[in-house]
């Protein structure tokens, strides 16, 4: 399949890549994020500036999982639980992932259309199962905080909302550099 950019020069031959879905949609991710107390988050740099609010407002929360934390303040409808979380991180996710084997350790470029419109252009220089099966198609709990990936809680969430219509596509390469400019020229040409 040629991906539908109409300002693309050269043509590139992607092929669809299976996507399997496992069970149902889940959220509240980041409440199983327990592996470090309020007060051990506080003393990272991206969370310093949450620091005296958190130590104020809520002055025994020190010692509490961090998640758990959090959920207690969804829970009350306190709304300073997501100034930990990336703007996608309290989002409705889905796990996903490649069935065929033949395209686990691919790497190249990669699209996802959704009704055949084309959604998003990115690279995978390491293997396919990395990218979409542990990255893209489970979501763990640190993904979602301001440190975390929030570029895949935003695609996890996006194809979760479309599952039905949502489309992998793959066009195969060896070489980074390669990867990096054929990517470069789709992004340029298909936004």
């Amino acid at each position: 399949m040629k991906l539908p950019c109409s300002n693309l020069n050269a043509q590139y031959e992607f092929r669809k890549v299976d996507l399997v879905f496992e069970g149902n949609t889940y959220s509240d991710v980041f409440c199983q994020k327990n592996n470090k107390t309020v007060s051990e988050t506080l003393k990272q740099k991206r969370y310093a500036k949450l620091k005296d609010e958190t130590q104020i407002k809520y002055p025994t929360s020190a010692d509490m999982p961090l998640g758990e934390f959090l959920l207690s303040l969804k829970s009350a409808g306190d709304p300073f639980y997501v100034r930990f979380l990336n703007k996608y991180g309290d989002l409705t996710y889905s796990i996903f992932r490649i069935s065929d084997s033949g395209y686990l350790d691919s790497k190249g470029v990669y699209a996802y259309l959704c009704g055949g419109e084309l959604k998003y252009i990115g690279r995978c220089k390491d293997s396919m199962k990395k990218r979409v099966n542990q990255g893209y198609g489970k979501i763990h709990p640190k993904n979602c905080f301001i440190d975390g990936q929030a570029t895949n809680c935003h695609l996890n969430w996006r194809i979760t909302a479309e599952s039905s219509e949502v489309t992998l596509w793959l066009y195969e390469l060896d070489l980074d550099a390669e990867i990096e400019c054929v990517e470069r020229e789709l992004i340029g040409a298909c936004n």
